[in-house]
C-alpha cells in the first residue's frame, strides 16, 4: 500500500513524503542501500524504503515456515546479528524470530519468490547447488536463479556489488575502478559456457545482465524500479 505522505515513528519532526528516484540513498531505518520508490524529507534528507516506512507488524516467510517474526526499530540484546537472508550485519529495522532467533533486514524479508523481466524468469531459493556468477561458490545467501538454471546469484554476492561500490552509486561518478572491476569476474565465468561460440556468448552475457539488474532492483527494495541508467556498468559484460 502506497500513500502520498506519512507520519513515521523514526522521524517525528516532519511529515514523509513518497517520491520515486533513480538516485540511489541510504535508508535511515535499515541502514542499507536503497533505490527507486522511498519515503523522504527533503528538510532533513531522510530517507526510508518503502518497506521500512510502513512495515508489517509481524510475517512469515515460506523459507521458515515455523516462524513468526515480528517488526523492530532496533536489533534484540546487546550480541550483533546479522540478516539469515544475505548473511551482512543488522544495524537498524530488522524482522525478528524470537523463538528461532533468526533475522531478516525489512528489503530482505519482503524479496519477491519470483522475478521476471518479460524475457528471464528468475526464482528465490534458500539454497542452490550450482556455482554463483558472481563468487564462483555454493550454498551460502539465499539466491536467484534462473528457470533455465544458468544464471545463480547470491543475494549477498549482490550486495556486496553495491556496497563495494557505493561510492560510485552515490555521487554518479565513473572515476573509480572499483565498479568497473566487478565486471570480469562475471564475464570470465559466463566465457566459459560458451567459449566456442561467440554469438551465443555475447548473448549470454545479454541475459546475463537482465537478471543481474532484475536481482539488483529486489534487493535495493524496488523489484519494479527502472535502474539500468545507475547500474549499466555493473552489467555491461560484452
Amino acid at each position: 500500500m502506497k500513500y502520498n505522505e506519512i507520519s513515521h515513528f523514526s522521524h517525528p519532526k516532519h511529515k514523509l513524503k513518497f517520491e520515486y528516484s533513480e538516485s540511489p540513498f541510504k535508508c535511515d531505518g535499515c541502514k542499507e542501500v536503497g533505490i527507486g520508490s522511498r519515503y523522504k524529507c527533503t528538510i532533513c534528507d531522510f530517507d526510508l524504503h518503502m518497506h521500512c516506512a510502513i512495515p508489517s507488524s509481524s510475517i512469515s516467510h515460506p523459507f521458515y515456515t515455523r516462524c513468526s517474526f515480528q517488526f523492530m526499530s532496533r536489533q534484540p540484546g546487546n550480541t550483533p546479528r546479522y540478516c539469515n537472508a544475505c548473511e551482512k550485519d543488522v544495524n537498524g529495522f530488522l524482522y525478528h524470530c524470537k523463538a528461532c532467533g533468526f533475522d531478516l533486514h525489512p528489503c530482505c524479508a519482503k524479496l519477491p519468490m519470483a522475478l521476471s523481466d518479460g524475457e528471464i524468469k528468475l526464482y528465490l531459493y534458500k539454497k542452490v547447488s550450482s556455482s554463483c556468477h558472481k563468487c564462483g561458490r555454493k550454498g551460502r545467501s539465499w539466491s536467484y536463479r534462473s528457470s533455465c538454471k544458468k544464471y545463480n546469484l547470491h543475494v549477498a554476492c549482490v550486495k556486496e556489488m553495491l556496497e563495494e561500490s557505493w561510492h560510485e552509486l552515490h555521487f554518479g561518478t565513473r572515476k573509480s575502478i572499483r565498479l568497473e572491476t566487478r565486471i570480469p569476474s562475471l564475464k570470465n565465468t559466463l566465457q566459459t559456457y560458451h567459449n566456442k561460440d561467440k554469438g551465443k556468448m555475447k548473448r549470454c552475457c545479454e541475459m546475463a545482465g537482465m537478471a543481474v539488474q532484475s536481482v539488483i532492483s529486489a534487493v535495493l527494495g524496488d523489484p519494479t524500479a527502472l535502474i539500468a541508467g545507475v547500474i549499466g556498468v555493473l552489467i555491461s559484460a560484452t
